[in-house]
């Protein structure tokens, strides 16, 4: 009634970002073999006591920092953003945003639930993936 539309607008903006939930899961760094990223992963570890935890594809550097053993999607490497909810995530980036996502990279588990998804296009360098929290 007051006319204080973009009051409304910040208001829908900051309920959704709440509702949304988005944080910092992780940043991923390509390396060109395992050495290499077991390498990365040991100096995150000797200087800052991030422990290395060795998988199949990667290997992490405490929990914030994935090092790929191979070159994975980014030039620089990835940038993974969690969620609350994904799902209504991607709907709001690719409705409200314009936002376009590789749907060939999305990840779904055993019921189908979507997991993780990477947006088509880079962003500094880096490919940016949504993840279920």
């Amino acid at each position: 009634a007051a006319g204080e539309f973009d009051k409304i607008r910040d208001l829908t903006k900051e309920a959704v970002q709440t509702m949304l939930g988005f944080e910092l899961a992780h940043i991923g760094i390509n390396c060109d073999n395992e050495t290499e990223a077991e390498k990365t992963a040991d100096a995150f570890d000797g200087l800052f006591g991030f422990t290395k935890k060795v998988g199949n594809s990667s290997v992490f550097a405490g929990s914030a920092l994935e090092v790929m053993k191979t070159p994975y999607l980014g030039k620089n490497g990835h940038i993974a953003v969690k969620t609350n909810y994904i799902e209504r995530a991607v709907n709001y980036l690719s409705t409200v945003l314009g936002v376009e996502f590789n749907e060939e990279s999305a990840k779904r588990d055993a019921k189908g639930n979507l997991k993780a998804i990477y947006l088509k296009e880079e962003i500094g360098g880096f490919a940016i993936h949504l993840v279920q929290k």
